[in-house]
Formats: C-alpha cells, sequence, structure tokens
C-alpha cells in the first residue's frame, strides 16, 4: 500500500515483504512481448495504482527515511510488473510515484518514457516549493496526471491548510490533475472540506481510504466514504485487497463495501487498482486480485465492470 510508517493502521509491519518468485524475468523478453498497439491498449484493461522502482541506487537513490533494507523486493520494474499484468488482460496501468525516492520523480517518469502509452504517473511535489506552479506544468507535458497527497506528520487536523496545499488543488482544476489521498478515514472530514472549496478539482481516494486494514469493516467509516460522493469529481480505488478486511483470497468479504460504493458513488467512479507490487506477495496473486472485479460480483452488471476495469481509470488518468 506503500503506506509512510506513521500512517500505518495495519497489524502487522509494513516492511516490505518478498514477491513471488519468478520476476527476474529478462528484460528484452519482455519488452517484445508486450508491444502493443493504441487500439490493443484502449480494449484492455487498466491497473490504476503500481508501484515501480529499481536497485540502481547510483542513478536512482532513495530518500530519508527510508533505508536500502525498506525495499523489499529490491526492485520491481515496469518489466517486472508487466510480467504479472499481462496474462490478466491488462495493457495500461497509472505508476505511483514510490515513496523511496520522495519528490525525485525520475524513475517513474523514465518509465513511462520507455513504455509510451502504456503508463500514466501520478506524481508526488513539494507543496511548499516556490516553483510548484511551474513544477505541475512540466510533469503534466511529461505525462502526469495526478499527484499524491497525505497528512505526514502535520497529521489529520491541519494537513490541508498550507498555501501550496491551495496552489496544488486549484492547478489541480485549472490543469485537468487529480490529486490523490493516500489517507486513513480520520483523514476523510478534511477531505470533505477540500472537494467542498475546491469543486472543479478531481480527487481519487487510494484503497477505499484505508478502511479495514484492521481486519475491522466499520459501517461509520464507510459511510463517511460514501458522503464524499455527493462531490461529482470525487472517486475511489478499489484496491489493495491483500491489505483489507481478512486479507485472504478470494476477498469476498470486501463485497459489502464495494457494493455500497457502487450504490453511492456508481461505477463510473470507481476503479480498480492491484497496488503492485504487494497484491503478489506470497498467499496472494494478481489473478485473485482482478477476479473479485470480474468474476465474483454477481451484483455488478457488464458495463459497470468495465467502468471499474477500464472505462474510469482512462478517463481520469489518460485523457
Amino acid at each position: 500500500m506503500n503506506t509512510p510508517p506513521a500512517l500505518s493502521l495495519t497489524s502487522q509491519p509494513h516492511s516490505r515483504r518478498r514477491v513471488l518468485a519468478g520476476l527476474a524475468l529478462g528484460a528484452a523478453g519482455l519488452i517484445s512481448g508486450c508491444r502493443t498497439t493504441h487500439r490493443d491498449q484502449a480494449k484492455g484493461l487498466i491497473d490504476a495504482h503500481v508501484h515501480v522502482w529499481t536497485s540502481d541506487l547510483e542513478r536512482y537513490p532513495i530518500h530519508p527515511p527510508y533505508r536500502v533494507d525498506d525495499m523489499q523486493p529490491a526492485s520491481f520494474t515496469p518489466e517486472q510488473f508487466l510480467a504479472h499484468a499481462h496474462p490478466s488482460g491488462i495493457r495500461r496501468a497509472v505508476l505511483i510515484q514510490m515513496s523511496f525516492y520522495g519528490v525525485d520523480n525520475r524513475y517513474m517518469l523514465e518509465s513511462m518514457r520507455r513504455f509510451p502509452g502504456v503508463f500514466s504517473g501520478v506524481a508526488v511535489v513539494d507543496e511548499h516549493a516556490p516553483e510548484l506552479s511551474g513544477m505541475v506544468r512540466t510533469l503534466r507535458t511529461a505525462g502526469v496526471r495526478g499527484f499524491r497527497i497525505h497528512p505526514g506528520p502535520k497529521g489529520v487536523a491541519v494537513w490541508m491548510d498550507s498555501a501550496g496545499m491551495a496552489r496544488l488543488w486549484a492547478s489541480g482544476a485549472d490543469q485537468g490533475l487529480a490529486l490523490c489521498p493516500l489517507i486513513n478515514a480520520a483523514a476523510l472530514p478534511a477531505l470533505d472540506r477540500m472537494c467542498q472549496r475546491y469543486p472543479r478539482t478531481r480527487v481519487v481516494i487510494d484503497h477505499f481510504a484505508r478502511i479495514g486494514t484492521d481486519g475491522r469493516m466499520r459501517q461509520e467509516e464507510a459511510d463517511a466514504l460514501c458522503r464524499l460522493a455527493r462531490h461529482r469529481h470525487t472517486y475511489v480505488k478499489l484496491s489493495a485487497f491483500y491489505a483489507l478486511g481478512k486479507k485472504k483470497p478470494p476477498y469476498t468479504d470486501l463485497a459489502p463495501m464495494i457494493r455500497h460504493l457502487r450504490d453511492t458513488f456508481g461505477a463510473q467512479r470507481l476503479m480498480w487498482a492491484s497496488d503492485c507490487p504487494y497484491q503478489v506477495e506470497p498467499g496472494h496473486s494478481y489473478a485473485e486480485s482482478i477476479a473479485l472485479i470480474r468474476d465474483r460480483l454477481e451484483f455488478l452488471s457488464s458495463q459497470e465492470k468495465d467502468f471499474i476495469l477500464r472505462g474510469t481509470a482512462d478517463k481520469v488518468f489518460f485523457s
């Protein structure tokens, strides 16, 4: 879930555990196997939340407070991701800037350049940077379509109050970029206030607002999340199944929450995502994650599945 240590609600530590064997596939073979036309990409499904990183620490150093030991696995490159994604029909994905790199978005941007049309990006910027507006424009030109935000050490009561955050929200509205909060349910009221203040800004809430990371799916938290459905540019990612509820395939214990979100937001404002590489840790698999939406939720129509698995993410992150 790429959770900053101070924000974790999980009962297990967020030490990046090892992923399934077989990740180290040859890059050349994968790249040739992933050459698809734009038409094929448009038809294929979209994974709306993927992290990538490299073991090349000389070119892409990690930033404090993270250490090399935190990089488990040692790498998760675009090639390694696509080895998991392609058998499930995924043809595009949204790369989320990895916390290891802080506001240095170079590895994510380089991955997007190496696979044109395959990846969109969600960057991280310093909201206090004096050149923030120019930075936002430059990143948009490079294919970035959103910015990750989270309370960090500031705490949920004040994290939205800075002048820089106001500029970021305004830039999102002006340039058609999404703000992507990584939050717990306690931060939903502050997010609600910002959605009211900036009604034109797209907002994409990661991982159900992490409701259920402690194994308990609290109705009052789900209701707080669903209240944000009244803001018509607010979206929710159905993602990180490995970390929520019972934390076991086939993840059908999450069905009531998904149905509640469908009933309030509509499928047009929901998008599926794996949160790779953590979805492919031992005991979990990529195929099991997508199967929950595609095969196991009878209350979803074929059209609703298409929105959740492709259409919504296409509109928000690839338009």
